[in-house]
């Protein structure tokens, strides 16, 4: 029988051992050859793009000798204004990849011994920078599965059965519930969507997927319009998982696996307004689960690097004090 990628070797190239044991001055020299790969972790100004810089080496800043700005290896990225050490946040990079189903804040919190708010708003940004790369602009091409969950909204039932109430009833209902919607390209990208009704999914396929692309969906009768603009091949889950060529939506079922457990198991509830923020980092970890953890924290950070301020996220505990 053959052994799964991840209990493989092959897929274990980074560990905490190794980044602590590396200490923080090689921290802060992947960061630096992460920011500016081109130049070999030579500063490079971020304003003016000039490549002659003075170095501060105490305060770990430089200053462009063009247009006399300071910055350090972190300015203008998700990471800018951080406070933790650069072994810490390699460290929470490569707790949040190995938890494939997720890590919650107050494990990384414990993990790192930092506050709650501190883990909270970097997983946060963490995630931004995730959707930032899977979201991209071109359509989706190929066989793209498309398929809806709903998340959220659980009315527990009252202790009493005089005092239950029928749940499925729209008055009775919280508001909260939201449906992910998700096209998964086969051998390709993940989209997932934050809707209010599965049927928004049409609207959705006509701005993200190829028209020359081939759609399989259920047979849930909003799909119907798909047949007007694409080859749509249904399967009907009541007969069948798959049908092969003829209809499967196994792939994108596989996602949505990842993501309830992700909620559940990890998370215990996550509220509609953040939402998207987890869909997304199912999606991405969905997309690269061949990869080691090491390729995947390279991949993180040099996003993460290579991403602006957050503007969600930055000051978010001011503003939400």
């Amino acid at each position: 029988m053959a052994q799964h990628f991840l209990l493989s070797a092959q897929a274990r190239t980074l560990s905490l051992k190794e980044i602590y044991k590396g200490g923080e001055d090689k921290a802060y020299e992947t960061f630096r050859k992460i920011r500016w790969h081109a130049t070999d972790g030579e500063a490079v100004c971020p304003r003016c793009g000039c490549c002659e810089t003075y170095e501060i080496s105490t305060r770990r800043r430089f200053k462009c000798k063009a247009c006399g700005h300071q910055f350090s290896v972190t300015s203008e990225t998700i990471f800018a204004s951080r406070k933790m050490a650069f072994t810490d946040l390699l460290a929470a990079i490569c707790i949040f990849v190995n938890g494939v189903k997720g890590i919650a804040a107050l494990q990384l919190s414990r993990d790192l011994d930092c506050q709650y708010k501190t883990a909270f708003v970097l997983l946060h940004k963490l995630r931004e920078t995730m959707a930032a790369e899977i979201g991209g602009v071109e359509a989706l091409t190929g066989t793209v599965e498309v398929d809806g969950a709903y998340f959220g909204g659980h009315i527990r039932p009252a202790n009493l059965k005089e005092d239950r109430i029928d749940r499925r009833l729209a008055k009775h209902q919280t508001g909260t519930r939201r449906v992910v919607v998700a096209f998964r390209q086969r051998k390709g990208r993940t989209l997932p969507f934050v809707t209010l009704a599965e049927g928004e999914g049409v609207a959705l396929a006509q701005s993200h997927v190829c028209r020359l692309a081939t759609i399989h969906a259920d047979e849930a009768g909003h799909w119907d319009s798909l047949h007007a603009g694409w080859t749509v091949h249904r399967i009907n889950h009541s007969e069948a998982y798959s049908m092969g060529s003829d209809g499967c939506t196994n792939q994108v079922e596989s996602y949505f696996s990842r993501l309830r457990r992700m909620i559940t198991g990890q998370h215990h509830g996550v509220s509609p307004r953040y939402l998207s923020q987890y869909a997304h980092e199912a999606a991405w970890k969905e997309d690269h689960r061949r990869e080691s953890n090491g390729l995947l924290a390279d991949r993180l950070l040099g996003q993460a690097m290579a991403h602006p301020v957050s503007r969600t996220w930055a000051g978010y505990w001011q503003r939400a004090a």
